[in-house]
């Protein structure tokens, strides 16, 4: 199990992301519009100045049930080590257990 520091701060980025998340995608469509080097920096100084926290490549994927950060599938929302206690366990319907 995660701490739950770890979660709440997860939940925290989460909010700062959704927060400033059309203020960072105007300025990438601004950036892009715009020739010359000289234009951008000031549109990169804008997209910086969200906090860092906001970033979404900040934000982990995590365990449903644990909280878990790493080895975290997508498709089942669930670590490798919950998710194959439920595979064997025949929690998971269409799932095919391997075991060597």
């Amino acid at each position: 199990m995660a701490r739950k520091s770890l979660i709440q701060r997860e939940k925290k980025r989460q909010q700062l992301e959704q927060k400033y998340h059309l203020i960072r995608r105007s300025s990438k469509k601004e950036i892009s519009k715009i020739p010359s080097l000289s234009y951008k920096s000031e549109f990169y100084r804008k997209l910086q100045s969200p906090p860092r926290n906001s970033a979404p490549t900040r934000l982990h994927r995590r365990c449903f049930s644990t909280g878990r950060a790493r080895a975290h599938y997508r498709d089942f929302g669930l670590s490798g080590y919950i998710l194959r206690e439920m595979f064997h366990a025949c929690l998971l319907p269409g799932a095919t257990r391997s075991s060597w």
